[in-house]
């Protein structure tokens, strides 16, 4: 079976969503899991908000078919135990054309978070894994002027992620909008999520958390 599953370039394949969809057993396994812990912790006192992410989501049917897989295994485990717990069921913006339709995703998901690092990959059509054989003749002529995976490109993925936002909340305004990835704990991108594309949260790997909290400080400050 992992030999069938070899890819040319998984990158764009069988990942996120696609792979849900395909082998829901996955899916189903991922959702008992943090259904139940969310209800073990309940009964240890803990105030627990589950938010759970489709990744890679770029029609809003594939949305929709994991969010139903994960609200029937939900009730099933729900029936087992004999109590529930609140979740949301949201997804990651990665891919551009989930930018562009983010007023129909809107409609359906109950927060948004931008996986900045594959929406800069497929916005750019650089890949992540191998830019380091051109970026720094990009730099040094100018080209570009940041490594576009530590610091946010504004110009152009920013530009989605604004387009995405303000589209999301026309249909949702209490839509609960973050990013997920590296640009989450680089000071100029946390400025621009806070004070340009309005997003609610930044999330990134724990030894940036102390850089990114400091720099939505700033940005708050600034901002006010």
């Amino acid at each position: 079976q992992v030999k069938a599953s070899e890819e040319v370039n998984p990158m764009l394949g069988l990942r996120g969503c696609r792979l849900g969809i395909t082998k829901p057993a996955i899916i189903e396994m991922q959702t008992r899991a943090i259904i139940e812990a969310s209800l073990n912790a309940m009964s240890s006192g803990v105030d627990v908000k589950a938010d759970i992410m489709v990744p890679l989501v770029g029609k809003v049917e594939e949305f929709r078919n994991q969010a139903a897989l994960i609200r029937s295994v939900a009730a099933k485990v729900f029936e087992e135990r004999g109590k529930t717990c609140d979740f949301r069921i949201g997804t990651m913006i990665e891919i551009p054309r989930a930018a562009l339709i983010a007023h129909e995703i809107a409609k359906e998901a109950e927060f948004f978070s931008f996986g900045s690092n594959d929406l800069t990959q497929m916005t750019f059509g650089y890949s992540r894994d191998d830019v380091g054989t051109f970026l720094p003749s990009y730099l040094s002529q100018g080209i570009l002027l940041d490594d576009p995976f530590v610091t946010i490109d504004t110009e152009g993925v920013g530009q989605l992620i604004k387009m995405t936002v303000e589209n999301g909340r026309k249909v949702n305004p209490s839509l609960k909008i973050g990013v997920c990835g590296e640009h989450g704990g680089d000071p100029r991108s946390v400025k621009f999520f806070s004070n340009e594309a309005g997003l609610t949260y930044v999330s990134c790997s724990p030894f940036r958390v102390p850089i990114a909290r400091l720099a939505a400080a700033q940005a708050a400050v600034e901002k006010s």
